[in-house]
């Protein structure tokens, strides 16, 4: 098997968790009433528990506990069957809903998580002495899922301790070098997003490779000198070990949502900052995003578009008033094109516009939603977690125009930004919206690629999971502009 498993973990750290024990890879809460008394173990669905919990790996979680599921309880009588359901109930709320609560990680986390009821399953499973069936139909049975847990055997096989991929040696590479090294530097610059495919060419260190090794070192907080030393090795570099943490986390992810989510919907790749919009089950488009930036992180939510609006105000949030507006005077608001309204800065509409021209309203808690920005220069960048935790989207307008004819209202629509004031058009039928954060992507070919952390939120589910400390780079917290 292949495995295209290049790129850098940039920030697989060991992050205190919030609300679990000290430990961090106990098993998830779960009901532990034993199953009814007419469903009873016997050695062979006591085998077959033991036999998939030993295959957790396949799952990524051969570093995370289960109790002991010997059949015999130690007496050599029959199976203990209290300890057996509970053990069994504790795996299989893994498989089902994931082993680390996310709720417990983040301050939002509103993605539709399954919730199967493992109690009657685990009953069904027992009568018919299928145990071990039952268990691995809970987990994510879509191909994505089965590439990365081949990938993380793959890995684990080659006890996922070999050295970097990149030699590292006490020579600097200088623009114009010659190095057998470049080669493997410019596939990895080009995993990442920071060089084209058609100019990884040669040994020799060339302008273009300078060019985006000094767009990398922007993006890190290093000396934009094009030189590649320990810290740009450093980030490029991603052992098998942090290959396979970082698999076995996005595997995890996968199984906190839903089994089934809706055909039509909108899914946003935090990490990526990606947008794909899936239309009747199929692909009808994608583009890039601007998510929030490292210190203004843009939560995994699920949440509805169920409006248009053309030529939105800005209402600034009192966060952003109070860090970046405070102090500044009228002249500021006038050359900005904003007012005092009922105690708050409101930003007029037009093209000068935090929002752009276009807002895609969505119903959440936490005032998120997607947009426009006059701030196009942005989705040039490479990392793009530039916001204040709003979405913006690349060429919005164009997208806007794909909805509104896909919900029936592009008439509509157009008549609402033709006022060049603030309208709504609201849509006939909401459209899901999943804000998702995945650092593993699939190249052309269906190959897994382990690609970078920006939030460093991979640490902490590493570690749940029963992972040791991977060493990482944050992605710098930029500050371009005002808008959300």
């Amino acid at each position: 098997m292949r495995l295209n498993l290049i790129g850098s973990s940039l920030a697989i750290a060991s992050l205190a968790l919030s609300g679990c024990n000290s430990q961090n890879n106990d098993p998830p809460p779960i009901d532990n009433k034993a199953a009814p008394s007419e469903a009873q173990w016997n050695d062979l669905t006591a085998r077959q528990l033991r036999e998939a919990i030993d295959r957790r790996a396949t799952h990524g979680l051969d570093h995370f506990r289960f109790e002991d599921t010997g059949s015999t309880g130690g007496t050599g009588g029959p199976p203990d069957g209290e300890r057996l359901t509970r053990v069994a109930l504790a795996y299989a709320a893994a498989l089902a809903r994931g082993a680390v609560d996310p709720g417990k990680l983040y301050p939002a986390y509103t993605l539709p998580r399954p919730s199967p009821d493992l109690r009657r399953g685990l009953a069904n499973a027992l009568k018919v002495q299928k145990v071990d069936e039952w268990l691995e139909s809970l987990a994510p049975q879509d191909d994505d899922y089965r590439k990365l847990g081949r990938a993380y055997l793959a890995l684990r096989a080659q006890n996922a301790e070999p050295a970097a991929k990149i030699p590292a040696t006490s020579k600097l590479l200088r623009p114009g070098a010659a190095d057998p090294r470049m080669p493997a530097i410019a596939r990895q610059l080009v995993a990442l997003d920071y060089l084209d495919a058609s100019a990884a060419q040669g040994r020799r260190y060339d302008p273009a490779m300078v060019d985006a090794v000094r767009r990398l070192q922007l993006d890190y907080a290093l000396r934009q000198d094009g030189v590649i030393g320990d810290e740009v090795l450093g980030i490029l570099n991603l052992s098998d070990a942090d290959r396979a943490r970082a698999i076995a986390v996005n595997m995890e992810r996968m199984r906190w949502l839903e089994r089934s989510p809706p055909a039509t919907r909108i899914d946003v790749n935090i990490a990526d900052a990606r947008l794909t919009y899936w239309r009747d089950g199929k692909v009808a488009d994608r583009r890039k995003v601007v998510v929030g930036k490292p210190d203004a992180e843009t939560p995994q939510l699920g949440s509805p578009i169920f409006r248009l609006v053309a030529n939105p105000t800005w209402t600034v949030p009192r966060s952003i008033e109070r860090k970046e507006i405070a102090g500044k005077g009228a002249g500021y608001l006038r050359r900005n094109h904003m007012m005092r309204k009922d105690g708050r800065i409101v930003q007029q509409s037009g093209p000068h516009n935090s929002l752009g021209l276009v807002k895609f309203d969505m119903r959440n808690q936490e005032s998120i939603y997607l947009h426009d920005t006059p701030a196009k220069q942005l989705f040039a960048a490479v990392q793009r977690q530039r916001s204040h935790g709003c979405v913006r989207v690349d060429d919005a307008l164009g997208f806007a125009d794909l909805l509104a004819r896909d919900a029936g209202v592009l008439d509509q629509w157009h008549r609402a930004r033709g006022t060049g004031k603030e309208s709504f058009v609201s849509l006939p039928h909401e459209i899901p919206v999943r804000l998702l954060y995945q650092t593993v992507l699939f190249d052309a070919d269906g190959a897994p690629i382990v690609r970078g952390d920006p939030y460093d939120w991979n640490g902490a589910i590493a570690t749940a999971l029963g992972f040791g400390a991977g060493k990482g780079w944050r992605l710098r917290a930029n500050a371009d502009d005002l808008g959300p």
